[in-house]
């Protein structure tokens, strides 16, 4: 039994807000589309991790009709800020999440915008993620539930580890990365199956469409998973994020369907 597509009616989306952000979604994918499996200009190899100059020009793209719409607001993004740093209202942005994944011709990567009110660790108010090479966006407001192309999605009912499918990620330092390696062992063993796919926000809107029922990672930054935990929230799942134990200033993340019993994970 999946979760996926409900079959129930949904609330109209009550935000101004959503229409923009899903229109620049869809600009920045289309940016991406263009360019994916051409060469690339890269700004940085790191040990475990590459920065394109397409991050930044995606970014750009996405603050510039952010702002555009809402001059009073801030973008807080991967590749920097722009706008007020005091506004209430603050975008929470990954360019490309999965970047890795689309320099190497890997087709499993999106963008990821939010909308919070206050700084990190604020009400998120949106949440919108596209992959633009499936044409697949999700979107989410509180008490409204979340969508997959406009279609009401829901996690899946899975209550088994043994039946469950989880995804665990892994960052880029030594500890992190061992850290993933005790988790991932741990939870081999439990589950049905394990996969890596290189992608915090897509992981989390495939839990909140039964594709996926669980996510765990040491380290993570908010603008990789802001859209995605209200994303899965709204499907009907939970998601529970403490400071990371292994990176000052990170996040650790374990989102699941709510009804596998992993609640406290964290904190084992």
């Amino acid at each position: 039994m999946h979760g996926g597509l409900a079959a129930l009616p949904m609330p109209e989306p009550t935000s101004p807000y959503r229409p923009v952000a899903e229109s620049a979604a869809r600009a920045a994918g289309a940016l991406l589309r263009d360019h994916f499996g051409g060469d690339q200009d890269v700004d940085a190899f790191e040990a475990h991790d590459i920065k394109l100059a397409l991050d930044v020009r995606s970014q750009e793209l996405i603050t510039e009709q952010l702002l555009g719409a809402f001059p009073d607001h801030m973008v807080a993004g991967e590749e920097g800020d722009t706008g007020d740093p005091g506004a209430e209202l603050q975008w929470v942005v990954d360019p490309i999440d999965g970047t890795v994944n689309f320099f190497y011709g890997l087709p499993h990567f999106c963008t990821s915008i939010a909308l919070r009110r206050g700084g990190a660790g604020g009400e998120i108010l949106l949440g919108v993620i596209y992959d633009p090479l499936l044409d697949e966006l999700w979107a989410a407001e509180p008490g409204a539930g979340a969508t997959l192309n406009g279609k009401p999605i829901r996690v899946s009912p899975r209550r088994q580890l043994g039946d469950a499918v989880v995804t665990v990620g892994f960052s880029k330092s030594k500890e992190a990365m061992d850290a993933g390696f005790a988790r991932f062992r741990d939870l081999a063993y439990r589950v049905r199956k394990t996969r890596m796919l290189g992608s915090a926000a897509l992981a989390l809107t495939y839990i909140a469409s039964g594709r996926l029922d669980a996510y765990i990672e040491e380290v993570i930054s908010w603008w990789d998973i802001a859209a995605g935990k209200l994303i899965v929230e709204e499907a009907g799942g939970r998601v529970e994020i403490a400071d990371s134990p292994v990176a000052p200033g990170k996040l650790s993340i374990c989102a699941w369907n709510g009804a596998l019993p992993l609640a406290g994970t964290l904190a084992g």
